[in-house]
């Protein structure tokens, strides 16, 4: 369980709408919606969508369908960091009027000029302007805002997951806070907009590492606390490099359309970089009550999709038919099934789903699964099947038929029994009869046992079947 911090904990997902919902970033969002529970705390939402080439609505939009496919929804209303500029530039005013910024009129020749001579010299960019005073014609020309930190100071930053991590302010050069166009950097709206929302935890990916050691400068200079870190490993392949295309699905949405439901993703990403023991199956509300960011593993994760199949089995044998048949039904419409037969259909699948949802690890392997139970009489029979059909099987299939007829509950079980029981009197084993009834029962396509198959297709659909083998 999550130890218990000394304020009210508030987590925060911050996207970039530059793109889809990457696995990781959901993983992101999930230890942040998991602390924030396991505290008691709230979790928020900030859309990042200052870099305005690149960001756009159809971003947004995959980005807010991934966190609600997933269940991630923030506590207050969701805030855009565009709508914040006024409130940046104001914050840069009060670091220069407070000696913590200053004016740069360096030229990009001059600033690369000026970058080769600090490295030469051991330390990061230093401008010509840092300690000069520009006058009121000079602040009408083109210049940029930068950060004026310590030039040469140990910084030590004590990480939630990486434990203490030291920098160096030489190594650091002086950060630009607003660009010639006026419009606030990365680093500068992220300090504002964390502690204007209050966020007392940054959960998030170990590639921001060396942006803490700079965004503690800048809440040091405003005289604001600093958050709590928290830098987890980024998500990484089956093959231990970094997750990239050639390793599959990356987006949430390719994941729901692979067929994996969103508590088996939840169940899965937060195993992945984090454990309570040995535990790989549990509920939202166990996760809740185990989960703490000091349990975070330092190492990378990696991505298992043969783990992600098994807890996804788990979870759709988990699910109330009723949920399975819209899933496989929405899986065969993708598929070009005419939406005129959904009465049809769904109604075998309700009977068939049960008696195969053992053998499926995702939705689609699951509409595979019952593809036998859909197919209309009549339908050619394979080769192999017509070959059994000798005189004899007839004349047992005939008598078999009948049997079934009296049955007056028609389950796996009292299907099993039954077979089991004619067999017996017949004299025979049940290899004599199994191939040929399957070939009848199953349309050509896999099935599961017969008895499961019968079940599945039920009473007037497998009446149906038997009446085309025997000719009736």
């Amino acid at each position: 369980m999550a130890s218990a911090p000394s304020q009210p904990v508030v987590t925060r997902f911050a996207p970039s709408p530059t793109g889809y919902l990457h696995i990781g970033g959901a993983r992101t969002a999930l230890f942040n919606r998991l602390y924030a529970q396991a505290t008691g705390g709230r979790f928020l939402i900030r859309i990042e969508d200052t870099d305005r080439e690149r960001s756009t609505p159809e971003a947004v939009d995959a980005i807010f369908k991934g966190l609600e496919w997933l269940g991630l929804t923030s506590d207050e209303p969701v805030v855009y960091q565009s709508t914040r500029e006024s409130r940046h530039k104001e914050v840069v005013q009060v670091l220069y009027a407070s000696g913590h910024a200053y004016a740069c009129f360096m030229t990009p020749e001059e600033t690369e000029v000026a970058r080769e001579e600090a490295r030469a010299n051991g330390h990061a960019l230093r401008s010509t302007w840092r300690d000069r005073t520009p006058t009121a014609d000079e602040l009408m020309q083109p210049h940029v805002i930068r950060f004026k930190g310590p030039l040469d100071a140990p910084l030590i930053i004590e990480d939630a997951v990486q434990g203490r991590v030291t920098f160096n302010t030489k190594d650091m050069d002086d950060l630009i806070l607003l660009r010639s166009d006026g419009t606030p950097t990365y680093n500068l709206a992220v300090v504002v907009d964390d502690h204007d929302m209050g966020i007392t935890h940054i959960i998030r990916g170990d590639d921001h590492l060396n942006n803490a050691a700079r965004q503690t400068l800048i809440y040091q200079a405003a005289g604001w606390d600093v958050p709590t870190f928290a830098h987890i490993p980024l998500i990484h392949g089956p093959d231990g490099a970094k997750l990239s295309k050639r390793h599959g699905a990356q987006a949430v949405g390719d994941y729901e359309a692979l067929g994996y439901l969103p508590e088996a993703m939840r169940n899965y990403l937060a195993r992945l970089g984090w454990s309570h023991g040995d535990d790989e199956i549990f509920t939202d509300a166990q996760a809740v009550e185990w989960f703490d960011i000091t349990d975070i593993n330092k190492a990378p994760a990696r991505l298992d999709f043969a783990k992600l199949g098994h807890v996804n089995a788990h979870w759709i044998r988990e699910c109330d038919t009723d949920r399975l048949v819209e899933l496989v039904w929405t899986e065969l419409l993708r598929r070009g099934i005419d939406e005129s037969q959904r009465e049809t259909v769904t109604e075998r699948l309700r009977l068939a789903i049960p008696q195969v949802v053992e053998r499926a690890q995702t939705i689609p392997l699951l509409a595979d699964a019952t593809a036998f139970a859909l197919v209309k009489p009549p339908f050619t029979l394979d080769e192999k099947t017509q070959k059994l059909l000798t005189e004899e099987n007839l004349e047992r299939l005939s008598r078999l038929h009948e049997k079934l007829l009296c049955l007056t509950k028609w389950s796996a079980e009292t299907l099993d029994a039954e077979l089991k029981n004619f067999v017996e009197n017949e004299g025979i084993s049940f290899g004599k009869i199994g191939p040929v009834l399957r070939g009848i029962l199953s349309g050509g396509q896999p099935a599961p046992d017969i008895s499961r198959t019968l079940a599945a297709l039920g009473a007037t659909e497998s009446d149906a079947r038997f009446k085309q083998a025997l000719f009736i």
